[in-house]
């Protein structure tokens, strides 16, 4: 598997909750989309995660659409635990029961058109441990059926990503991490259970591409634009928060070194934190795949360049 991952919550397009607030990043155009995906598979990337949720179902349709034939080729990721209407658009509520993991399953597979799944992850980031770890051997026996390979749990509690780190099969925790939000208990438990960190907000919802300004809405479709609480870093209907871009602009010496990008230097950065960080930039164009995948050549940022973005950042 490629050590750097795509993910695919971009690409799923317009989605809200019951209440009408955006979920998505906005208007994307399906065939710009499996563009992307092939020149990333062209460039040496070989790990997808999307959600069934991510669209209401568009995203896993278009990402199964662009894999095709190379589906040997990769590793599929997606994730369960949410409910919606793929015909409205809408979330409306989360199911962590039991009976719910294999319909979820099933109808992503159908909308994958695959035949199974290569990592399964529980998308409810707080759900009740206790109900977690009856999740937890339900993944076990979809791995002794063939449907998945591995699961993991996508939060940012490590208590709860420890109660599925206890499973044979677990393989990975996903968790938020990037160079202005680190998570060392969380990389802790990576290391001492044996598992992959799968990095999701690697570019800090875009704030690491240099692409966002202050004052600035973006469009009505997308998140950031009405930012729940757990998405700090954006202003409703303000763009950019200027305390988060200041951050950035401190860094930047340091992140765009070597040739790199201001998004290549955040990538490398992860990689430097940790060998076992996937990070899972989104992307929506096949310019934006180009960009993230030619991190990998550039590889890590050195070992004192990192004590320099934990001076600087003052951790």
């Amino acid at each position: 598997m490629s050590a750097l991952g795509f993910g695919c919550w971009a690409i799923g397009g317009e989605w809200r909750s019951a209440d009408g607030e955006p979920l998505g990043w906005g208007r994307v155009d399906d065939d710009e989309s499996v563009r992307a995906i092939r020149r990333a598979l062209d460039l040496g990337v070989t790990f997808f995660d999307t959600a069934d949720v991510y669209g209401t179902g568009h995203s896993e349709r278009v990402l199964g659409r662009a894999l095709g034939k190379h589906r040997a080729e990769v590793v599929v990721a997606t994730k369960w635990g949410n409910l919606f209407d793929e015909r409205t658009r809408i979330r409306h509520g989360q199911d962590d029961s039991p009976d719910h993991v294999r319909r979820a399953l099933t109808a992503s597979l159908r909308r994958l058109d695959m035949d199974h799944v290569d990592l399964y992850q529980l998308h409810i980031s707080d759900a009740a441990p206790e109900r977690a770890a009856r999740l937890r051997d339900i993944c076990e026996e979809l791995v002794r059926e063939g449907l998945i390979r591995a699961y993991a749990w996508s939060t940012d509690d490590p208590a709860r990503a420890a109660v599925f780190a206890e499973g044979p099969h677990c393989t990975a925790v996903q968790h938020r991490l990037n160079v202005l939000q680190d998570a060392h208990e969380l990389l802790a438990l990576c290391a001492e259970s044996d598992l992959a960190s799968i990095n999701r907000s690697p570019l800090a919802m875009g704030l690491l591409t240099g692409k966002h300004t202050a004052g600035r809405s973006l469009e009505n479709g997308d998140i950031r634009n009405a930012p729940p609480a757990w998405l700090p870093g954006f202003i409703a209907d303000a763009g950019a928060d200027p305390a988060w871009l200041r951050r950035v602009d401190a860094l930047r010496d340091i992140l765009t070194s070597e040739g790199r990008t201001l998004a290549q230097g955040a990538l490398a950065w992860i990689w430097a934190r940790s060998p076992r960080t996937i990070p899972i930039p989104g992307f929506r164009t096949v310019l934006q795949a180009e960009e993230n995948a030619g991190a990998i050549a550039k590889g890590p940022l050195t070992a004192g360049q990192l004590a320099d973005v934990d001076r600087i950042l003052g951790r």
